[in-house]
């Protein structure tokens, strides 16, 4: 079934060179893929992979461009202009995305970016709306513990980052999993820790059990190597100062260098730790 808003699979049937381009079957007719998206070589009978969307007259058109987002994803998304029904964002194609004034919490002010979610509207138009909550399911959380989910970070408080989790759930990653800032809007991989009763989720940026400690040991091997064999830190290093060379808690440092010590692959000394030579 043909979907709008995303990436669809699509068999060329015929092309037009050196224009209008390549047309693609589906079940809603031919859909036009311009020449300036048509992939060297393209012939009919081969399968693209295209993002089917309308053009300013509302027809289908397909391009091999990857917009920042499709319908069903968040985005943290700039505004280009303010028309006279709604606001207009970047998103990456030649026809902007479409924020109607009745989907915007605050007026959209030109040139600011905001966290939105792209819907097709009741006319099957792509467009976006900022009213995050109603897009996020607080009921049905089928997540376990570990589990390896998608985080879009959406604003810093004093409790650490909110993000959103596999384009459906609200969580937090605390500010102690913050070795880095990552920007507004970026996605990062993270792993389940716990969904409270409230169904309230916290996240980490860590795997947990041996393969986190493998991570954590091959961070600071590396460390060493690039530090030239020694790296001025022990068991009174300050919290900070493991955070600035590691990117890693004290406590997972400590974990990393102790089972290090065990396997004879460094030697502790007051000033540090140091490679053990081979």
């Amino acid at each position: 079934m043909l979907e709008i808003g995303k990436f669809n699979q699509l068999e060329v049937t015929r092309i037009c060179a050196p224009s209008p381009g390549a047309y693609l079957a589906s079940e809603a007719g031919e859909i036009l893929l311009p020449q300036k998206y048509v992939p060297n070589g393209l012939q009919p009978g081969d399968v693209v992979n295209a993002f089917i969307h309308l053009d300013s007259e509302d027809r289908l058109i397909a391009t091999t461009i990857a917009p920042k987002a499709v319908v069903g994803q968040f985005a943290l998304l700039t505004v280009k202009d303010i028309g006279g029904v709604g606001a207009f964002l970047d998103w990456g194609l030649e026809k902007d995305l479409f924020v109607p004034f009745g989907e915007q919490p605050v007026p959209m002010k030109k040139g600011a970016s905001y966290l939105v979610r792209l819907y097709l509207d009741n006319t099957g138009r792509i467009a976006a709306s900022a009213k995050i909550g109603k897009f996020i399911e607080t009921e049905q959380i089928p997540l376990r513990f570990g589990e390896e989910v998608e985080l879009l970070i959406c604003e810093f408080t004093d409790l650490g980052a909110k993000v959103i989790i596999n384009d459906r759930y609200a969580g937090l990653l605390f500010k102690n999993e913050l070795y880095d800032r990552p920007e507004p809007g970026s996605r990062l991989k993270g792993y389940v820790q716990k969904i409270r009763p409230d169904k309230k989720i916290d996240v980490t940026l860590r795997r947990g059990g041996e393969t986190d400690l493998g991570g954590s040991k091959e961070r600071v091997l590396q460390a060493l190597a690039a530090a030239g064999g020694f790296l001025p830190l022990g068991d009174k290093s300050p919290p900070e100062q493991i955070v600035e060379l590691l990117k890693m808690s004290k406590k997972t440092f400590k974990k990393a260098i102790g089972t290090l010590y065990k396997e004879a692959a460094i030697e502790l000394s007051n000033e540090g730790i140091k490679l053990r030579s081979k």
